[in-house]
């Protein structure tokens, strides 16, 4: 039941059960508000019509947030506000994962809302069967990433005196192009090796994954002074976590020139892709795992 002046902000779709009840006792979430399981107020024709003792019982994890900070006006003035951002997909992942501790979790897309529960319970009801094959798919899956960086020490730009020692008759104009030269070609080397890196990342998934998504690589202040080249998520079976992460760990030490990074593991951001939510803002980022 919402309190007046509150809509639903609803943060990830799971199956309930007793243990995620008493895990939820004692989470919360944005503006500290308690997070709340929201059963469906009916089940939709489609899922009726499926076999068996009924369709799959599905909840939305949900909690209260001002209406003021999250109706459609105040949403589209908050995307611009970079620290309302960062606490508000923040707070979202850390419900997340907290779920995904306890029961199969598929993530929604941050600043998913709805009028009130009524609306967020028929609508779970309407895209049951999309949500709960989705859940089928993840079970006892877990996301990882894996993502390679150039070191910033290869191949440093020249300096504008380079050195004319080895060559007394060289002017500093060739020498200085000569380094750059060398610079060029101590890029090329790099590159090569984060192609063969990457290649060993694949063989690796191959074996021990099911899914994979390609992600745009990071820029700026993600990724500090190295060259972010490659972000890959993976869906990871839970009994090949390990062995993915250590095949990762011993294909790096080949690499020396490059930073080879396994991050996880995440909830299934990558692979969720509910239906869209036409309650929703079409723009809302995810968190960022």
């Amino acid at each position: 039941m919402n309190t007046p002046g509150t809509l639903t902000y609803v943060y990830a779709v799971t199956r309930p059960t007793d243990r995620l009840r008493e895990a939820l006792a004692g989470l919360h979430g944005i503006g500290q508000e308690p997070a709340r399981l929201l059963a469906p107020a009916a089940t939709s024709a489609s899922s009726a019509a499926t076999s068996g003792s009924g369709p799959t019982p599905l909840a939305f994890v949900a909690g209260d947030v001002p209406a003021r900070d999250f109706n459609e006006t105040s949403l589209k003035e908050h995307f611009e506000d970079l620290h309302w951002l960062e606490y508000v997909a923040r707070t979202h992942h850390d419900v997340v994962q907290s779920v995904a501790a306890h029961a199969p979790v598929l993530p929604l897309r941050m600043a998913t809302v709805y009028q009130d529960d009524q609306r967020a319970r028929q609508a779970l009801a309407d895209q049951h069967d999309g949500f709960a094959e989705r859940l089928d798919q993840l079970h006892a899956h877990t996301e990882y990433g894996v993502k390679i960086y150039l070191d910033p020490t290869a191949g440093p730009p020249p300096p504008a005196d380079a050195p004319t020692t080895q060559h007394a008759s060289t002017t500093p104009g060739k020498a200085y192009l000569r380094a750059r030269r060398a610079q060029h070609h101590a890029r090329e080397a790099v590159h090569r090796q984060a192609q063969q890196a990457a290649e060993a990342i694949e063989a690796i998934a191959a074996r021990h994954t099911t899914r994979r998504v390609r992600h745009a690589p990071q820029r700026g202040a993600l990724t500090g002074p190295q060259e972010n080249i490659l972000n890959d998520a993976y869906l990871v079976p839970d009994d090949q976590a390990d062995r993915f992460q250590s095949a990762i760990a011993e294909a790096a030490r080949d690499f020396p020139d490059l930073r080879i990074e396994v991050t996880g593991p995440w909830a299934p951001y990558s692979f969720a892709m509910p239906p869209t939510d036409p309650a929703g803002p079409d723009d809302a980022p995810e968190p960022p795992p």
